[in-house]
C-alpha cells in the first residue's frame, strides 16, 4: 500500500507541475500568482512558475553476462562454468521537483523508481474454488529518496533539514548517470557502500571562494543487515515503516575548485551501528553492549578540461565489534532482514577511469554540443579486506575490474554509453565478463 502511496504522489506531483507548464504557453495565457510578502519587502514579484523547478534521471540498460548467475557460482565454480544470462532493466527512474518560497526558503524532493517500480494485484484463483489472492507483479522498488527543506542566509551558510544524500565517495555524491562512463554505477563503491545513500537529518553547508563543505547530523546504521558481500551497504534502507535512530552518526565532505577544471574532494562518516536495530540487547560481548563504531574515509577528484575527463576515488572503512556482529548476525532467523553472514573489519575500494572526447578533432562539426568519450576503467574492492582472526575471509570478495567504452552525448543531458567489463577472480573462481549497452538523461524540465 505504502509503495502504491509513493506512486500516486509521485504520478500527481509530475501532473500537477506539467499541467503548470503547459498553461504557461504564452504570456497572454500564464497565470501569474504574485507573492503579497514579495511585494511588501520591497522586491520584484516573482511568478509561481519561475520559481518551480522539475527534472530528473533515468537509465535504460540492456546486458549479456558471460557467467553464470546461480547463487552457488563462488560455493561450486567447478561446475558454473561455461555460462552466460542476459537483462534488461531500469536501474534507476528519478524525478525531482523543487519549488522556491523566497526569502531563501526552498523545499525539494525526488521520488525514484528503482528496477522499474514494484507492484502486486488481486486476482481470484479458479482452481482453489474462487479464492482472492495477492500476487507480485512487478519486482523493484519505489522509494522517496529525498525530501528536504533548506533555509539559505548566504552562499557560504545554509541549511538543509529532511532526508538527505549522503556526501560520502564521489558516486554518492556525484550519482548522476552523466557523472559516470560505465553503464551502471561504478561497482567499487555500491558493493561496500549504500548507493544512493539516504538519511534522515540535518545539512549545514556552503561554498566560499574556492572551497564547498558539508557537515551532517543524522541517525547511525543497522548493523542487523551487514553482510559479507556487500560490508556496511545494506545498513542503511530500513525495511520498516520507520528509521531506527538509536544512535546517531555524522558525515562530512569538502571540495576544492583552485586548479581550473579541477575538483578534489574528501569526505568521511563516522557512527554507531550495533545498537541501532529493533533489538539491540543482541549485540553483547561477555555480558556489555557493544557499539559497532563504523568509520568511513573517501578522497576523490574529478579532471575536465582540455577535452579530457577523469575521475579517480578511493574508499577505506572499518568496523568496530565485527566478530559480536557477525555472531549476532549469524544466528538471526531466516525470516529477519539479515544477510546472517560474517561482516569484515574493514573493507577497501578504488578505481579510476579516463576518457578523451575523439569530436574535438573536428572542430567544425555542425552539432558542438556533441561529444563521444572513449574511455578505460580499473579499478579494485575487497569487502572482507581485514577481518578478525577467529573470522576467515571469503577470497570471492576481493573482485578487480577492467573495463573500456564509449560515452556518445548528442546533447549535453543525455548519453548513449557502450561497455565491457571484466570482472577478475582469484582462482579456482571464474572470471565474469560482461557486455552493457545502456542510453540515458540527466538534467531539468523546468
Amino acid at each position: 500500500m505504502k509503495k502504491r502511496q509513493f506512486l500516486s504522489i509521485g504520478t500527481g506531483l509530475i501532473c500537477m507541475c506539467m499541467g503548470l507548464s503547459a498553461r504557461g504557453g504564452s504570456e497572454g495565457e500564464r497565470t501569474v500568482i504574485e507573492s503579497a510578502e514579495a511585494a511588501e519587502a520591497g522586491r520584484a514579484a516573482v511568478p509561481i512558475v519561475s520559481r518551480l523547478q522539475l527534472g530528473g534521471y533515468g537509465e535504460a540498460v540492456a546486458q549479456r553476462m558471460f557467467y553464470s548467475d546461480s547463487p552457488a557460482r563462488y560455493w561450486y565454480p567447478g561446475t558454473n562454468r561455461d555460462a552466460a544470462h542476459g537483462r534488461f532493466d531500469l536501474p534507476h527512474v528519478v524525478f525531482y521537483l523543487s519549488y522556491d518560497f523566497g526569502h531563501g526558503w526552498k523545499v525539494s524532493t525526488e521520488v525514484e523508481f528503482e528496477h522499474g517500480g514494484t507492484g502486486s494485484t488481486y486476482e481470484i484463483e479458479t482452481t482453489e474454488a474462487g479464492e482472492y489472492e495477492t500476487e507480485i507483479e512487478k519486482g523493484g522498488e519505489v522509494a522517496l529518496e529525498q525530501f528536504w527543506i533548506e533555509k539559505s542566509f548566504s552562499p557560504a551558510a545554509n541549511v538543509r533539514m529532511g532526508h538527505i544524500i549522503i556526501p560520502v565517495g564521489l558516486t554518492n555524491q556525484h550519482h548522476m548517470p552523466t557523472e559516470f562512463f560505465s553503464v551502471l554505477r561504478p561497482e567499487e563503491e555500491t558493493a561496500i557502500l549504500p548507493s544512493t545513500w539516504h538519511e534522515t537529518g540535518v545539512s549545514f553547508w556552503g561554498r566560499t571562494g574556492a572551497w564547498r563543505y558539508e557537515a551532517q547530523f543524522i541517525s547511525g546504521l543497522d548493523a542487523e543487515r551487514f553482510s559479507d558481500a556487500g560490508w556496511i551497504q545494506g545498513g542503511s534502507t530500513s525495511p520498516y515503516e520507520f528509521t531506527i535512530a538509536n544512535r546517531y552518526a555524522g558525515a562530512f565532505r569538502v571540495d576544492n575548485y583552485s586548479a581550473k577544471g579541477l575538483r578534489v574532494g574528501l569526505s568521511g562518516y563516522f557512527g554507531f551501528s550495533a545498537r541501532n536495530s529493533l533489538k539491540p540487547d543482541r549485540y553483547t560481548y561477555n555480558g556489555s553492549p557493544v557499539n559497532g563504531s563504523v568509520t568511513v574515509g573517501a578522497l576523490d577528484a574529478v579532471y575536465d578540461n582540455h577535452h579530457i575527463l577523469a575521475r579517480a576515488n578511493a574508499v577505506y572503512g572499518h568496523l568496530g565489534d565485527s566478530y559480536t556482529i557477525s555472531r549476532v548476525n549469524k544466528k538471526m532467523p531466516s525470516k529477519s532482514p539479515s544477510a546472517r553472514t560474517d561482516v569484515a573489519s574493514d573493507a577497501l575500494s578504488w578505481y579510476v577511469e579516463a576518457g578523451y572526447d575523439v569530436m574535438s578533432f573536428f572542430p567544425g562539426r555542425k552539432y558542438r554540443e556533441n561529444k563521444l568519450y572513449v574511455y578505460g576503467h580499473c579499478g579494485y574492492y575487497n569487502s572482507m579486506y581485514k577481518t578478525v582472526a577467529s573470522i576467515t575471509p571469503k577470497r570471492w570478495c576481493e573482485k578487480r575490474i577492467f573495463s573500456a567504452g564509449l560515452n556518445y552525448f548528442p546533447l549535453r543531458d543525455v548519453v548513449i554509453k557502450a561497455e565491457y567489463q571484466f570482472r577478475q577472480f582469484a582462482a579456482p573462481y571464474n572470471n565474469e565478463p560482461t557486455l552493457s549497452l545502456g542510453i540515458a538523461y540527466s538534467g531539468l524540465f523546468l
